[in-house]
């Protein structure tokens, strides 16, 4: 824990940055709403990532009742109270637990993440409107960038384990922090686009295989349980997102042909998406003992893989069999998507059952074990005739599923004379 000077210190520099961070929130608004107003003259998956109406939706909207101006302030309330929302839950972690460094950390990444490296669209567009934001808004940026490395590394016991993971995050700030103050940088060391989201993709793969590692060999039993709500936390989000973005990514003339008002709801629904990540994060900080959430981890990995796998099948199933129909009839056919439906129903319970069953032997091997042992056992129940063969049966069982420093097993005179008990 932190104490006199080093507390003072650190809790005067975090409020400093949150001073900051919180200014680009309140400043933003206006270049936003300006941002927003304006409409997007390229593509509607470029539009929907800028947040920008393109000239078809704004007409769509015109005449549903609603003006650019009115979409202006919707986007900004959102994007507003999204990060908002992350620099909250920074506050209560910091004004709860400022003495102890881990909390500390952690509502620096809530505060700076949340509000400049995350939602980047404030910032761009405060530096658009006023150049003078520039070494601020991409300070902070980059400190967002330190917080959420540190964090994910570090996280829960405040050390590097194993010790060259700090290399790790040498590596990925070294990659990261660059294109922030020199826009095109890696165009300049003709880094194909390519390249860049394998190098990025192979750096995020290396801290996540990092994680795995320290939840299985270095924390304690306190310390899994508040990993588990930020896994929680993060595999809701991503699950959810990926859910909802899925068909757009997989099928790119999705982009052309959805609603106006689809797109419209998946650009506000993204802000809300992601914050389970930091309402799990304090929960983790603050109550990690409140109660054991196993069984929500346990079921959003499961009905996550299942989402994604029903999503990748139905897309496929459908491109594959409207290339068929085209190859015979020369033309698409409705029955694609009715087959493909129809086979979606008849796995989902067979393939729930192998996904939860996978995810029971990977994550939760000991509970999986002595569910099989059990089954093994009531089969065996049913045909054993013998007492004492039952009795060691019964207390192999006890052992092997509950694992107690000591099992007894006392029997009714009644039942048997012989013995009182038998101890193991």
């Amino acid at each position: 824990m932190l104490r006199g000077r080093w507390l003072l210190a650190a809790r005067v520099a975090w409020l400093a940055v949150a001073a900051a961070a919180l200014a680009i929130v309140v400043f933003s608004v206006p270049a936003l709403l300006e941002h927003f107003g304006e409409l997007c003259r390229g593509s509607a998956r470029s539009c929907m990532q800028t947040g920008r109406l393109t000239p078809e939706e704004a007409r769509a909207f015109a005449e549903a009742g609603l003006s650019t101006g009115a979409h202006a302030a919707l986007m900004v309330g959102v994007d507003a109270f999204s990060r908002l929302a992350w620099f909250a839950v920074g506050a209560v972690i910091f004004l709860r637990r400022s003495e102890d460094p881990m909390a500390l950390l952690v509502a620096f990444f809530l505060v700076t993440f949340g509000t400049a490296t995350f939602a980047t669209d404030g910032v761009e567009a405060l530096i658009s409107s006023n150049p003078a934001w520039l070494i601020p808004g991409r300070s902070v940026q980059v400190l967002g960038e330190i917080g959420a490395v540190m964090f994910f590394l570090l996280f829960p016991n405040g050390r590097f384990a194993p010790r060259w993971t700090l290399w790790i995050a040498v590596a990925f700030l070294a990659y990261q922090i660059p294109g922030y103050f020199f826009p095109g940088f890696y165009s300049w060391l003709f880094i194909p686009e390519s390249a860049q989201g394998g190098v990025f993709m192979v750096l995020v793969l290396g801290m996540v295989c990092t994680q795995v590692y320290r939840y299985r060999n270095v924390y304690s039993p306190r310390q899994r349980r508040q990993t588990r709500w930020v896994i929680a936390g993060a595999a809701l989000s991503i699950c959810t997102l990926f859910g909802v973005l899925a068909p757009l990514w997989l099928l790119p003339g999705t982009w052309s042909t959805a609603p106006p008002f689809v797109l419209y709801l998946i650009g506000l629904l993204v802000p809300f998406l992601m914050l389970p990540i930091p309402l799990s994060i304090g929960v983790a900080v603050l109550r990690s003992g409140l109660f054991d959430i196993d069984v929500v981890i346990n079921r959003t990995l499961a009905y996550g893989f299942l989402t994604v796998t029903l999503a990748l099948v139905y897309v496929s199933s459908v491109a594959l069999l409207q290339s068929a129909f085209r190859a015979v009839s020369a033309g698409e056919s409705d029955l694609a998507v009715v087959a493909s439906t129809l086979a979606i129903a008849a796995i989902f319970v067979p393939l729930r059952r192998r996904i939860q069953n996978f995810i029971d032997r990977i994550f939760y091997r000991r509970k999986y074990d002595a569910k099989e042992t059990l089954a093994a056992f009531s089969g065996r129940l049913r045909d054993e005739t013998e007492l004492d063969t039952l009795s060691g049966d019964l207390v192999a069982v006890v052992r092997q599923t509950v694992q107690p420093e000591h099992v007894s097993l006392w029997l009714r005179p009644s039942i048997s004379r012989s013995r009182g008990a038998e101890e193991v």
